[in-house]
């Protein structure tokens, strides 16, 4: 018996031993994890300007919130790539329409940190790439039903998002507060103004999502302009783009839209694909009179 348990003894370290040379084998590190990633913290910048207008950097306050800003979505790299990809193939849709307007070309990344730029629905009910309710849509001409809803129309929407900062510009006399505005309302900022007696954006005590809106559009900004200080290799070829497009002028109303896609030569996917303001197989409320503009990729 005393044997057998020498011969069990034995065999179980003979065991473990093998066990813990495959084990080393395993952790030996591959030759790319030697070296450990690198993870610092970026120099603030000295200056830096949202819209032209300078951010009061002399002030350590301003430092840290903008600090922050840099932190936390430098470090957030799948997120950061996808927003250039999808950047390459809506800015350039999204800038002549600024510029036509008179909005600082600036304000793009406004759309890019409300949406990501792909057309999401807020807890509130903003929709589209610039985030609009319902409400304003309306009163700004867009259609908003159950069939259509322009909020989700690039260049409807850019306008629309024009329209009120070019009249939040009008009413606060800068871009920054404009572009709070945006964020929290009109009448909120004029709101809050008044009762702590400020006129700047960067002396207001705001809600938490309202005092990082502004560090958040500048700090993506300087990001998305400074690439390489950020460890990021990224060409403008790595992006999305679209297609070249037939557009063909549809009146309503349409019975089934899978129907129509597949006697037009495609699918109801692509349909939808490109022209995400359809929001139903069928389009027939509201149509009298109306005219859709439709977007299918060139054959």
């Amino acid at each position: 018996m005393k044997n057998r348990f020498l011969a069990l003894g034995s065999f179980t370290a003979l065991i473990l031993a093998g066990s813990m040379l495959v084990a080393s084998k395993t952790d030996v590190p591959h030759p790319v994890e030697v070296e450990p990633s690198t993870v610092k913290p970026f120099a603030v910048p000295q200056a830096l300007n949202f819209c032209g207008e300078a951010l009061p950097l002399d002030r350590l306050d301003v430092q840290e919130k903008l600090d922050r800003e840099i932190l936390v979505n430098s470090y957030w790299q799948s997120n950061n790539l996808l927003m250039l990809k999808r950047s390459a193939k809506y800015f350039p849709i999204i800038e002549p329409i600024l510029a036509k307007h008179g909005i600082p070309e600036d304000f793009k990344y406004l759309a890019l940190i409300e949406s990501g730029l792909q057309n999401v629905v807020s807890p509130a009910g903003a929709a589209g790439y610039w985030q609009i309710m319902k409400t304003t849509g309306r009163e700004n001409g867009l259609t908003v039903d159950k069939d259509i809803d322009e909020r989700y129309h690039i260049v409807k929407s850019t306008e629309v998002a024009c329209v009120y900062l070019k009249e939040a510009y009008e009413r606060f006399g800068n871009w920054t507060l404009a572009a709070a505005s945006y964020n929290m309302g009109m009448a909120g900022t004029e709101r809050r103004l008044e009762e702590q007696r400020v006129t700047s954006y960067f002396d207001l005590l705001l809600n938490s999502e309202t005092a990082r809106y502004v560090y958040r559009i500048a700090a993506v900004k300087h990001i998305h302009q400074n690439l390489a200080d950020f460890g990021y290799v990224f060409h403008q070829d790595h992006g999305y783009s679209l297609p070249e497009f037939d557009t063909l002028n549809v009146s309503g109303p349409v019975n089934s839209w899978i129907d129509w896609a597949l006697e037009n030569g495609t699918t109801y996917n692509t349909l939808r694909e490109y022209n995400p303001w359809i929001r139903n197989d069928r389009w027939t409320s509201n149509t009298e009179g109306q005219v859709l503009t439709i977007w299918l990729p060139k054959k």
